[in-house]
């Protein structure tokens, strides 16, 4: 299927959630950066050398509602945007040739009228505050920026388009704001660079067993 990354599919969700530890995973891309607002880099590290266990977060109402809802909002993406092809594979990793421990489970596989490749990002989440809101006014969040990027870098692909539903309630009235972003690689290559360099520094941690410098988020 491509030159740079192995593809693996699982036969269920438990083999396909053991085989998601076995490296950095998009969720895992912005702790290594320090721009995870829920886990550290030093806590990915003891994570990652088996010195932890990742906190189990399925059972959480907002995990389960975008676990959910992630089938139909990739209906809903095709009925919006025809002209791309979107595939989808449900316990499908895909693991870098050149750096093994990189690895991508995607929501969509994009290909454009043009033949190029992409990947589909769809995420949920619960505004319950204007301040939330504004961070995806003109742009996604750091740490779905990173988790993305990581995914252009496994795959090699050319573009992303993350689809987000922003849902709120005020006033007693439920609503949901759609909103696309559309990401370039070519407009993105120093943070590319930048990511991939820093995931190469972490993962020689992880195989020393030395910890890593902590990284904190900016304020």
């Amino acid at each position: 299927m491509s030159d740079i990354f192995e593809v693996y599919d699982f036969e269920n969700e438990q083999h396909w959630l053991k085989g998601r530890t076995n490296g950095i995973g998009g969720s895992d891309a912005s702790a290594v950066v320090g721009m995870n607002p829920y886990k550290s880099n030093i806590d990915l590290f003891e994570e990652k050398i088996g010195r932890v266990r990742a906190k189990d977060i399925s059972d959480k109402p907002c995990v389960i509602y975008g676990k959910k809802a992630e089938e139909y909002i990739r209906e809903l993406f095709k009925l919006d945007y025809p002209e791309y092809k979107v595939e989808h594979h449900e316990f499908r990793i895909l693991r870098s040739k050149e750096h093994p421990f990189m690895q991508a489970s995607l929501d969509g596989e994009l290909t454009d009228p043009e033949g190029r490749r992409g990947v589909l990002e769809i995420k949920t989440t619960n505004i319950l505050q204007s301040m939330q809101y504004e961070k995806w006014k003109d742009c996604i969040p750091d740490n779905y920026y990173i988790q993305v990027l990581h995914y252009l870098l496994v795959t090699g692909w050319q573009f992303v388009v993350l689809r987000a539903h922003l849902n709120t309630e005020w006033g007693g009235e439920k609503r949901t704001t759609v909103k696309h972003y559309f990401i370039e690689r070519a407009d993105v290559e120093a943070d590319l660079q930048m990511l991939q360099e820093e995931e190469q520094k972490f993962w020689r941690y992880v195989e020393s067993g030395r910890k890593p410098p902590l990284i904190l988020p900016e304020i």
